[in-house]
């Protein structure tokens, strides 16, 4: 087993500033950050990370890095940079969401160069990055995972090996795509219920008592949907959309016609065109209301 002495941490963005605070918080080893935004990095070096100028320097630094970035683009980017730098990686752990195909490629092109590449993209809301209570969803062979765990769970209480190289993205990717869908299918319920009389309100408690209960009705139903609150330091619609274009063109690979989520992703456009793109992807109820009262 290698030994780590020193870990990175490039991306601190919503998710990832929980995610390396937990990190820097719980090893017993240095941490070492980089991010384009100087706010979270000052944040982080308060508890006790070792800020560092570029993606070339934590790899001088550390022999695992972790990732959070924002999609397939800036992974690749980032990936290209610690390749063609690779300091004293050991590991290099992908903690976004990116295509399956991406995370098995970049795999190849780090064991060139004598790094382990595995992708571990993540689940559930932003306070569970900072409480240290994330999903994760882990491609990699067994023994690179169980040299890896214990990290991976500073940041997660439910860390699980899908598969090989890719897996965890394939995971994950499905994993939006149903929540997405949920949330999609509660919006509509909400404007169909409200418009027909009945109280969003009641509509919702009482469908948490029958088997229309879900973690997204109490969770994005009942704290975004109902109270009409779509922040912008939350889940984005344009994130959404990268997320569930991932899943289709997964569909797309396996030969399937999936109109369910093709409905989603057309709800989502539709949502972003209306000048919701920053906000919480849940505000796309907006658009399904602005649709109902056009027609009466």
């Amino acid at each position: 087993m290698d030994t780590i002495e020193a870990l990175g941490f490039i991306g601190l963005g919503v998710m990832g500033e929980g995610m390396c605070g937990n990190v820097v918080r719980k090893a017993s080893v240095p941490v070492h950050g980089t991010d384009l935004d100087p706010e979270p990095v000052a944040r982080l070096a308060e508890l006790g990370l070792h800020a560092q100028p570029s993606i070339e320097a934590v790899a001088d630094h550390a022999d695992l890095v972790f990732l959070s970035l924002p999609g397939g683009p800036q992974v690749e980017q980032v990936c290209r940079q610690l390749i063609a730098h690779p300091g004293r990686l050991k590991y290099v752990v992908d903690m976004s969401t990116a295509p399956a195909s991406l995370a098995r490629s970049l795999a190849k092109d780090f064991a060139a160069v004598g790094i382990s590449f595995v992708d571990a993209p993540v689940a559930r809301l932003r306070q569970a990055a900072r409480d240290g209570t994330l999903s994760i969803m882990v491609g990699a062979s067994p023994e690179v995972f169980e040299t890896l765990l214990p990290y991976l769970g500073y940041m997660g209480t439910d860390v699980t090996l899908c598969g090989e190289v890719g897996a965890g993205q394939v995971v994950k990717i499905l994993n939006n795509m149903v929540v997405f869908m949920n949330v999609h299918a509660l919006a509509e319920a909400l404007a169909i219920g409200e418009a027909s009389g009945v109280a969003g309100k009641t509509l919702f408690d009482v469908l948490s008592l029958g088997s229309a209960d879900s973690f997204m009705l109490r969770n994005a139903g009942m704290g975004s949907l109902l109270p009409r609150k779509f922040p912008l330091a939350t889940f984005p619609t344009d994130y959404a959309l990268k997320d569930i274009g991932y899943a289709l063109d997964l569909a797309t690979e396996a030969g399937l016609d999936i109109s369910g989520a093709a409905a989603t992703r057309a709800l989502l456009e539709a949502s972003r065109g209306k000048g919701h793109a920053r906000e919480y992807y849940p505000a796309f109820l907006k658009t399904i209301e602005a649709t109902a009262k056009s027609e009466r």
